[in-house]
């Protein structure tokens, strides 16, 4: 599991790469807290591009990160999904729950190009 983050305008992206199991969790849910609650970023968006597969522990620190930004009044996405990550998240149902975008572009502008129908702007399909 790497870890990266860089700042572009308001948001913080928070890179990772590689599979999000229960032995590198408690890393990712350190960068987003951290994050969150300690440098209070006003946006975190989490490139998932290159992780592979997400476990349920994943999954719970993710969630875990999404219930810091709404208590913080801060907005968190997700974009870059791959289709085993999506795929995770479709199963859970969580894939309405969260903003979900193709592309940084989109994350960053906050919107969907797939048309009408999706929560908050998400791309959820």
């Amino acid at each position: 599991m790497n870890i990266t983050t860089r700042h572009t305008g308001n948001a913080t992206i928070l890179e990772l790469s590689g599979d999000i199991t229960l032995y590198n969790t408690p890393e990712v849910r350190k960068a987003i807290l951290g994050l969150l609650k300690e440098k209070r970023v006003p946006e975190l968006l989490v490139d998932m591009r290159q992780v592979r597969y997400i476990d349920s522990s994943g999954v719970a620190s993710l969630v875990e990160g999404l219930k810091a930004s709404r208590d913080l009044d801060s907005r968190f996405a997700l974009y870059g999904l791959t289709k085993t990550t999506r795929e995770v998240l479709e199963l859970t149902r969580l894939v309405r729950v969260f903003e979900v975008y193709d592309t940084e572009q989109q994350a960053l502008a906050g919107r969907n190009v797939a048309g009408p129908g999706f929560a908050q702007g998400a791309d959820n399909r």
